[in-house]
């Protein structure tokens, strides 16, 4: 008998080629409407090595994970490893400067909370079977708000410095003044998370769902399964883009300034130190 994962996508050269066609795609479409922050290429050969970074990434993953399970230690180790690893990308992702691992905040504050409550009232199971692909979505989400929200603010603030300037001038201090013009920008980080929420079922059907359906579970359980992650991850997410904005507004986070941006920053700062 065929399993349900064959049903859905049989492994074998078909794939393969489908796989290395899609990614073909994506890397020309990309690098021909240079969808790029600086209108070149760059982006096409992320998207090429993204695409190699991932299958080898999980070629890795596949041969390791079925050991992994079934040792505590190597368990809590490869959930450091996802940790660290998304630390390292949102971090880059945010900021060129030193502060990018500022970003291994917001991620743990969403997600250490959730871990700690599914697995205090059982409904996750200490077991790498089930901790690591439901923190490795947790951990996803996380990323995802967190990057989202260091970018858009800190852009904010480079975009509308003289009105953070402004507020120095009324009397502000250095957080008040910089939040109110980061946190608009930053509650746009929620959007993406609350539109999967709110058509589920009606545009798609995530894949903790199809998963739970293909694995023989009733279609009820996978939905209760589905809502599960949804909910949970906008928990983790409203929390992430929190903390993100609270450092940006701190200057924890912060991003390379240069010319008359950063000269009028500084000034102002003597002013009001003065």
């Amino acid at each position: 008998m065929r399993s349900a994962s064959a049903a859905l996508l049989p492994v074998g050269p078909v794939l393969g080629w489908v796989l290395a066609v899609l990614l073909a795609v994506a890397v020309v479409v990309t690098a021909t409407a240079r969808l790029s922050p600086d209108q070149g290429f760059g982006r096409g050969r992320e998207v090429l090595t993204a695409g190699a970074r991932a299958a080898v990434q999980l070629a890795v993953v596949s041969a390791v994970i079925g050991w992994v399970v079934h040792h505590g230690a190597a368990l809590s180790g490869f959930v450091l490893l996802m940790y660290a690893a998304a630390v390292r990308t949102a971090g880059r992702r945010i900021t060129s400067d030193s502060t990018w691992w500022w970003a291994g905040v917001p991620i743990a504050a969403g997600v250490l909370p959730a871990v700690v409550l599914l697995l205090a009232t059982g409904l996750l199971p200490p077991r790498g079977i089930a901790l690591i692909p439901v923190t490795g979505l947790l951990i996803g989400g996380a990323l995802t708000a967190t990057v989202l929200a260091g970018r858009q603010s800190l852009a904010a603030l480079e975009q509308r410095h003289g009105e953070v300037e402004a507020g120095f001038a009324i009397g502000m201090t250095d957080r008040d003044a910089r939040i109110e013009i980061a946190r608009p920008a930053a509650s746009d980080s929620l959007v993406p998370g609350l539109d999967q929420t709110r058509t589920v079922g009606l545009v798609t059907l995530p894949g903790a769902f199809v998963g739970m359906l293909l694995g023989g579970a009733d279609a009820l359980t996978a939905g209760a399964v589905q809502l599960f992650v949804l909910i949970a991850l906008m928990a983790v997410q409203a929390v992430a883009v929190t903390v993100t904005l609270e450092l940006v507004a701190q200057a924890r986070i912060t991003a390379p300034r240069h010319g008359a941006a950063a000269a009028g920053t500084r000034r102002t700062r003597f002013t009001r130190g003065s």
